[in-house]
């Protein structure tokens, strides 16, 4: 499994976690599309907006490996900003290609892509991994 050094490990003061320590031994979570309600808490959709913010400073348009990305969390996105890069695609390996989808990620996150949006600064987040 891929480990995203310097990715954040989750969103600051909270449990939302945005990767794992390591692989699970009876296999990936398998990532699937979730079904993000009107009625979510103003946290939950501040831990999207979050995760994405992340992704796209860390990977931009460019076609990333799942590695220790969260399945939960990707799952939140998936089908939707983060799509399969890859054909035939695995939702449960590590393996697995994704990107992310720049219009629609744009359209249910604009303040993420907005030009004065200020950078994530990964070094103020925790990393589980150190």
């Amino acid at each position: 499994m891929l480990k995203h050094r310097g990715f954040p490990g989750r969103l600051p003061s909270s449990d939302f976690q945005f990767t794992i320590r390591r692989a699970n031994k009876a296999g990936a979570t398998k990532i699937f599309k979730r079904e993000r309600f009107k009625d979510r808490k103003a946290v939950d959709r501040r831990a999207d907006e979050a995760f994405m913010a992340a992704l796209w400073q860390y990977f931009g348009e460019e076609p990333f490996e799942r590695g220790n990305l969260d399945a939960g969390r990707l799952s939140w996105l998936f089908g939707r900003e983060v799509v399969p890069a890859e054909d035939p695609f695995d939702p449960e390996s590590y393996e697995a290609l994704l990107r992310i989808d720049r219009r629609r990620a744009e359209a249910s996150f604009p303040q993420v892509f907005a030009p004065e949006a200020p950078a994530v600064v990964f070094d103020d987040w925790e990393d589980d991994d150190e």
